[in-house]
Order: C-alpha cells, then structure tokens, then sequence
C-alpha cells in the first residue's frame, strides 16, 4: 500500500510540474492524464493544487508505518 501510494503521489508531483512546463514554456504534454483533472479555465491553479496534493500525500505515506519516538 505504502509503494502504491508513493507511485501515485510521485506521478501527482511530476504530473503537475509537467502541466506548468507545458503550459508556460513548450507546450509538449509529456503526462496526458492531468488535462483530464484540471479544468480548463484553471490550468495553472490546477497543476498547483495536483503538485501539492502530491506533496500532501508523500507526507503522508511517509509517515504510514513509523513509530511514534518518545
């Protein structure tokens, strides 16, 4: 559950990154699926938001199965 988690936060991040970059530079869409969770009048909000839902959920999984220290 753990490695499924970090695959999917991991493609949210470079989804969204990518998103920016194809919006703003060369307009080559190198992950396809993230025009379909954007839409289309908030591209550049939405790219935001799925990088940080990434990072949100990297976060998470990285804590998933750690012991509390103390």
């Amino acid at each position: 559950m753990k490695n499924l988690l970090g695959f999917v936060s991991f493609a949210l991040v470079v989804g969204g990154i990518s998103g920016l970059l194809s919006d703003h530079l060369w307009g080559l869409h190198v992950f396809g699926f993230v025009k379909y969770l954007v839409p289309d009048g908030h591209r550049t909000a939405g790219y935001l938001v799925l990088i940080v839902l990434g990072v949100a959920l990297a976060v998470g999984t990285d804590r998933i199965g750690r012991r509390p220290q103390g």
